[in-house]
């Protein structure tokens, strides 16, 4: 593979219950040794059907007002369709269309190009899956 592209897999154990896990930090270490100082773009993909990327202020409570916002959205009841798993859990795999299973982030002179508040997150509503994987690809 090129050095304009690279990419890893970290894998996440997101826990039994409903959870927004900052990545901001593997991110910022990934491109430390990816980017080599260089622009470019750092895709962040979680490759699960019940599972999403967002970017937020963590730490403040905005994280867990999002998870009480997906609650009202989508509530883990008997409505579902997709019926499998613990009860309320075909609102897991409607999260993706919400909260998208990537993010697309600038990276000048080889850091993340946040926000000063901003944080790249797992956002995992399903707690049958208590492990994740997430793609983290840097193209300079």
């Amino acid at each position: 593979m090129s050095d304009a592209f690279t990419t890893r897999v970290l894998n996440v154990a997101s826990g039994s219950r409903e959870a927004v896990v900052d990545l901001t930090r593997d991110c910022e270490a990934f491109l430390r040794e990816a980017a080599g100082g260089r622009d470019g773009l750092l895709n962040v993909f979680v490759p699960h059907a019940t599972a999403g990327v967002a970017v937020l202020e963590t730490g403040a409570g905005s994280d867990e007002d999002l998870l009480a916002a997906l609650h009202t959205l989508l509530p883990a009841d008997d409505r579902w369709q997709h019926r499998h798993g613990s009860p309320g859990h075909g609102r897991d795999h409607v999260l993706p269309a919400i909260v998208p299973p990537h993010a697309t982030l600038p990276v000048l002179d080889g850091r993340l190009e946040l926000g000063t508040w901003q944080s790249v997150c797992l956002v995992d509503t399903n707690r049958d899956n208590p492990d994740r994987k997430v793609r983290l690809s840097f193209l300079g």
